[in-house]
C-alpha cells in the first residue's frame, strides 16, 4: 500500500530502525523492490534522482510516480514514494504537482542563512499540499572525494536544532562520514556525533550513500537516530551485473526475441539482493 513517508519514518523510530530507500530508475527496480519489501513484510521508500531523468533519460517524473503508485497498490506492505535530491524551489514544486507526496530539497551548498531561507519556502509551499519535506546541513558529498579526515564539512549539533526549528523539515539530511558513490577507503561513521545530533534535534535522520558502509556500523547508526537510509550506487551495480550476465547467458543464440526475457532475468536477480539487504531493516 502506498504510505507517506513520514508515517514509515515514525514507525521506524518506534522500532529502533531504519527504512531502507532505494534509487530506482525504471519498472525492473521498482517492481523489484516492490514485490521483495511485501515478501519479507519490511516497509520501503522507493526513490527516483532527478538528475537520472534529466542527464539519463531512464524515465520521466510523473510516469515514474504513478508507477510507483500503481504497484504500491497491488501489495499490503507500506510502499512510499519520495523526491531525492532537488536543489531549488521550481523543480520540488514540480515533483509535487507530478505525484510526489515526499521530495528532498537540497541547499546544503549554500551557507547555513541561505540553506535555511531555501528549505523554509519549500516546507511553506509542500505542507499547504500535504507533502513531507527531507533536507539537508552538512556536506555528505562524492565517496571519491573522501580520501582524508572531513569532519570540517561533518553536520553539527546546534545548526541542526536551528536548522529544524526554523524550517519546519520533516526530515533532515546529516553528514557523519558517509558520502555518495563508491567508497575509496572503508567509511567510519562518527556514532558521538550523530548522538548528538539525534539529542538536539526532534525529527528523523537519514543517512546518504549507503553503499559500502559496513553493516555492523549501519545496525548501531539505525538505533542512535537513523530512520530513513539511501542506497543507489550498489543496487544499480547489481542490475548491470545482472544484464551482463544475461548477455553473457545467451551470446550465440539467435533468438529475435530474446529481450523479451531481460526483466525477469534481472528481477530475480535484483530481489535475491534485495531479500539480503533489507535484513538490515528491522520492523
Amino acid at each position: 500500500m502506498l504510505e507517506r513517508v513520514s508515517n514509515i519514518l515514525r514507525l521506524a523510530d518506534q522500532c529502533s530502525t531504519s527504512a531502507i530507500a532505494f534509487i530506482c530508475t525504471d519498472y525492473n527496480m521498482v517492481y523489484s523492490v516492490v514485490t521483495t519489501a511485501e515478501k519479507t513484510n519490511t516497509p520501503v521508500i522507493v526513490m527516483l534522482l532527478p538528475e537520472h531523468v534529466e542527464m539519463n533519460n531512464t524515465m520521466n517524473v510523473s510516469g515514474f510516480a504513478q508507477m510507483t503508485k500503481e504497484l504500491a497498490a497491488s501489495v499490503k506492505v507500506p510502499v512510499g514514494l519520495h523526491l531525492d535530491h532537488s536543489y531549488d524551489y521550481r523543480s520540488v514544486m514540480d515533483a509535487v504537482r507530478k505525484g510526489f507526496d515526499s521530495v528532498m530539497i537540497d541547499a546544503s551548498s549554500h551557507e547555513l542563512e541561505e540553506n535555511i531561507a531555501i528549505t523554509a519556502k519549500v516546507v511553506e509551499t509542500a505542507h499547504i499540499f500535504g507533502v513531507d519535506v527531507e533536507a539537508e546541513i552538512g556536506h555528505v558529498g562524492l565517496a571519491q572525494d573522501c580520501d582524508g579526515d572531513k569532519s570540517d564539512f561533518y553536520t553539527k549539533a546546534d545548526a541542526a536544532e536551528r536548522f529544524c526549528r526554523e524550517t519546519g523539515c520533516d526530515s533532515l539530511t546529516i553528514a557523519i562520514g558517509n558520502a555518495h558513490g563508491v567508497y575509496v577507503e572503508t567509511p567510519h561513521l562518527d556514532i558521538a556525533r550523530l548522538e548528538e545530533i539525534n539529542a538536539a534535534t526532534d525529527v528523523p535522520l537519514v543517512l546518504h550513500g549507503g553503499s559500502g558502509i559496513p553493516h555492523d556500523q549501519l545496525e548501531i547508526a539505525f538505533t542512535k537516530g537513523i530512520n530513513k537510509f539511501n542506497v543507489g550506487t550498489e543496487f544499480l551495480g547489481v542490475y548491470y551485473d545482472a544484464v551482463t550476465e544475461y548477455v553473457k547467458k545467451t551470446e550465440g543464440d539467435g533468438r529475435p526475441l530474446k529481450m523479451l526475457e531481460v526483466p525477469m532475468f534481472v528481477q530475480e536477480r535484483l530481489e535475491k539482493y534485495l531479500e539480503e539487504k533489507l535484513k538490515l531493516s528491522r520492523f
